[in-house]
């Protein structure tokens, strides 16, 4: 049995997919203890991961330094005793919990001059590991065998159903099938599909039976309101009025979810719901929504990806040009009368 400190990713999306890594370990040793450090926000996404036994929070900001707290909580994690440490950032000040831990074998990607912090410190290769799952993954794998990972597993986070039937009963939302709508855009504008489009969906979905659930935080409310403006009672903007973990409840019951890349949206495709993801300045071959369930949306056009937060050129054309009907016509919207 072996017992495992995971440093875990700074994103939604990515602490999702790590989940694959945790997976493989279990499948590996089921016996394997795996704790897993990450931002206090992720704490309710690892709760929701059964190969997780404990999620420890490390509080310190995004892109903060934060030595003295680093080994403060390697100090009190040196009681555990550790077998293994899997670093998952490429960052120096992501190996120091492990390292001030005492954990023996300390795993990570060559990066950032971490000969002292990691003792076995693997090769980034960008072609064979061209996915973000397979580079996670192969943190979990013999060398022999890490490039590239085969049989990579999907993640799949619990859902709590009790929950679920509140968040219907708190917002009051309808019996009709519904259709989750993730419109932010935290790494910015180059990979939001147009506020205008979203709401013509939206009506599309509404005419044809479907109630329309807006997720995303608090920055996003003023984008929901939008969406959802004049579409009636079926139009339900829950941006900022409802927490992350509430987020995957409600996308296990939606019947489809349409998402620019975004973490929402790998929370979708792990409650296995139909996914539509939408990409333009980034790409669906770099980071898919893990599962068979989907559909994606890009024009791949000669100057995309890009992979800028706004588009160099100007006109965000991976965007505006993907149309709102050629997305409507994918998603096979059942009339009214089939729904109701």
């Amino acid at each position: 049995m072996a017992k495992y400190l995971i440093v875990g990713p700074s994103w939604v999306g990515d602490m999702v997919m790590a989940q694959s890594l945790f997976i493989t370990l279990k499948q590996r040793d089921k016996k394997a203890i795996i704790d897993v450090i990450g931002p206090n926000w992720s704490l309710p996404i690892l709760a929701r991961m059964p190969e997780v036994r404990h999620a420890i929070t490390l509080p310190t900001g995004h892109g903060e330094w934060g030595i003295s707290t680093r080994r403060t909580l390697g100090h009190s994690l040196r009681s555990e005793q550790y077998d293994q440490a899997i670093v998952m950032p490429r960052s120096w000040k992501s190996a120091l919990v492990p390292f001030f831990a005492k954990i023996p074998h300390r795993i990570g990607f060559t990066g950032e001059q971490r000969f002292v912090l990691l003792n076995e410190r693997r090769k980034l290769d960008k072609n064979i590991l061209n996915q973000t799952v397979k580079r996670f993954t192969s943190l979990g794998l013999p060398k022999e065998i890490a490039y590239p990972p085969l049989d990579i597993p999907p993640p799949a986070l619990n859902v709590d159903l009790e929950n679920q039937k509140n968040l219907y009963q708190q917002h009051n939302l309808s019996n009709r099938p519904a259709i989750a709508l993730m419109a932010g855009a935290e790494f910015g504008p180059s990979k939001q599909w147009p506020i205008g489009y979203f709401h013509t969906l939206a009506k599309s979905a509404i005419d044809a039976g479907y109630q329309i659930w807006v997720l995303g935080g608090p920055k996003d409310a003023e984008d929901g309101d939008a969406i959802a403006k004049g579409l009636g009672e079926f139009a339900h903007n829950l941006c900022g009025k409802t927490k992350l973990v509430d987020a995957i409840d409600l996308l296990a019951a939606a019947e489809k979810a349409i998402s620019n890349d975004s973490g929402l949206m790998h929370i979708a495709a792990a409650v296995g719901t139909e996914v539509h993801g939408i990409y333009g300045s980034t790409s669906e071959k770099f980071t898919p929504p893990l599962t068979n369930n989907k559909t994606i949306h890009n024009l791949h056009l000669e100057c995309s990806p890009c992979f800028k937060r706004t588009c160099p050129l100007g006109h965000t054309n991976c965007q505006n040009q993907l149309t709102p009907e050629k997305v409507i016509n994918t998603l096979n919207l059942r009339s009214s009368e089939s729904l109701l």
